[in-house]
């Protein structure tokens, strides 16, 4: 490599997304010096909050909205200062029966009045036991293991005398979820309700031999140790800004408007980062490369082959209100209804018909979805003219939209359109009667589909996870002996690429997806483990 090199740091970090922050922290902590490219002008990534509407003072959390496996020892050990709020509420879902409408709460906070919501949906007993024991299992999956996502990888053999119970195991980790789901619960709602954290952002089914939906429900049911999914008071915003003051803190140096166009690596010595910035282009030279991208992205930089292009599967749409709208079920209060996660067509069945047209290439007659008010939990994303006019926001993120149904320019505003029909369905009143007006006049939604979070973010695909989420072990055969097959230390952590020298910080890593920071913690724990740094 015969570039002449700028400047030499410990690390260049490639992405200044969350992750890629919370390895910088770590590492300037260390003592080493550091560089963050990021090629957009502010740092964050997805974990952003945005005044999306012209004379609409709410900052929206853009794309990512609510924070699950940010571990609280990733909070104490860069001293960030963040308040997650738990929701009471943790869902309600509409529906109809006999003909009226009705609901089915989960109440986190009083388990008898949830055991009288199932009791008034299925006439008995059976469902709300079986959910208890089910989400008893899982709650006991996610004690013993939310603490090992930031330790050095353990073997299957390993991780599964972690967990402990075979029946456990077999339903989470051997066989489809769907297969448990369906011997659990026999109410087609109630499984539904159950089956949609294991569709987040992924196209698949309940019976997918592949095991992505297992994947993706793991991740959902486990962060903390609860698997509660809390709201970031300030938005998404405040959990970047708490770990870029991090990181400058501890002397990281944060470049924005650099966009990395290279990575050069022999996996010996030194890498040499390129990139482009308003003034020209710039290489820099790094010991260690962290690159919170997608595999793809880093296969694109290194000159190499990025293979299959992962294909996200989301329509994320940003709301704000007037007012909550009336629902349907007289019963529900809308400012508890919104509050928790609010289910919209996703029963058993409409999920798996859902995916069947959408894997045809077709938009969902039903597109699934779900919703929830930020400002109902933490009211302080509205300015104070928003507060008093009784404003209110909602984020809809919709299932089972994959890229390859937005071919053309028009695919998004029926997604939309179809979209919010389904949630005009169980409502006393349109949507649309609801939401506020911008300084131009103009209703304030926005969708996000996949090709648009490929266009601004970079994800290849639209992908959030950056490619499909990993079981959080090594697959090795159940008699490893931990020997020369996880010697090296970003094997260890689950950071490597082929490059000695080049790590993944980011959600493409094997414990990678949503708000975590796992990560980049464990990017920079292999780095500081490794006795050639």
């Amino acid at each position: 490599m015969t570039t002449i090199v700028s400047s030499r740091y410990d690390a260049v970090i490639v992405g200044g997304g969350h992750n890629g922050l919370v390895a910088a922290a770590y590492l300037a902590r260390a003592g080493q010096r550091v560089l963050v490219l990021e090629r957009l002008p502010r740092v964050g990534g997805a974990a952003v909050s945005a005044r999306v509407f012209p004379g609409v003072d709410a900052r929206l959390s853009r794309y990512s909205y609510l924070v699950s496996l940010l571990p609280r020892q990733v909070v104490r050990d860069l001293g960030l200062r963040l308040d997650l709020r738990r929701r009471r509420i943790s869902s309600y879902t509409p529906t109809l029966r006999d003909g009226k409408p009705t609901g089915l709460l989960v109440d986190a906070a009083d388990p008898e009045r949830t055991r009288e919501s199932f009791r008034s949906l299925t006439g008995g007993d059976r469902e709300w036991q079986a959910w208890q024991r089910f989400y008893g299992m899982t709650a006991e999956v996610a004690r013993r293991v939310f603490p090992t996502l930031t330790e050095p990888l353990r073997t299957r053999a390993e991780f599964r005398r972690l967990v402990g119970d075979e029946a456990a195991w077999t339903a989470l980790f051997e066989r489809p979820l769907g297969e448990a789901v369906e011997r659990t619960f026999t109410d087609d709602l109630v499984r539904g309700v159950v089956l949609t954290d294991a569709l987040i952002g992924t196209f698949t089914h309940a019976h997918d031999p592949a095991l992505r939906q297992n994947r993706c429900f793991l991740y959902h049911v486990i962060g903390n140790g609860t698997g509660d999914w809390d709201v970031p008071v300030g938005g998404m915003g405040a959990v970047t800004d708490a770990l870029a003051g991090a990181a400058r803190a501890a002397g990281a140096e944060l470049r924005t408007g650099c966009e990395v166009t290279a990575v050069a690596t022999d996996g010996r010595g030194d890498a040499e980062v390129t990139y482009r910035h308003r003034d020209g282009e710039t290489t820099v030279a790094g010991r260690r490369v962290l690159v919170n991208a997608a595999p793809a992205t880093l296969a694109r930089l290194l000159g190499e082959d990025p293979g299959p292009a992962p294909e996200g599967s989301q329509l994320k749409v940003n709301m704000v209100l007037r007012r909550l709208p009336r629902l349907r079920d007289t019963a529900a209060d809308p400012r508890e209804a919104f509050a928790g996660t609010f289910h919209i067509a996703e029963g058993y069945r409409q999920l798996e018909t859902a995916y069947t047209e959408a894997l045809a290439g077709r938009l969902p007659s039903a597109p699934p979805s779900e919703i929830y008010c930020h400002s109902l939990t933490d009211p302080s994303i509205l300015g104070p003219e928003a507060v008093r006019l009784g404003y209110q926001t909602l984020t809809l993120f919709g299932l089972h939209m994959p890229a390859r149904l937005f071919g053309d320019p028009a695919a998004e505003e029926r997604a939309l359109a179809a979209s919010l029909a389904q949630l005009d369905a169980v409502l006393a009143e349109p949507i649309a009667d609801c939401l506020a007006v911008d300084a131009d006049g103009r209703p304030c939604v926005e969708a996000r589909t996949p090709p648009a979070l490929e266009r601004e973010l970079g994800l290849p695909g639209g992908h959030i996870f950056h490619r499909d989420l990993a079981f959080p072990f090594i697959d090795e055969e159940e008699g490893d002996d931990g020997g020369e097959g996880r010697a090296a230390p970003a094997a260890r952590w689950g950071v490597a690429t082929a490059h000695p020298n080049v790590l993944l910080c980011g959600a493409g890593a094997v414990r990678g997806g949503g708000v975590s920071g796992i990560p980049g913690h464990n990017a920079a724990q292999a780095v500081l483990a490794d006795p050639a740094r």
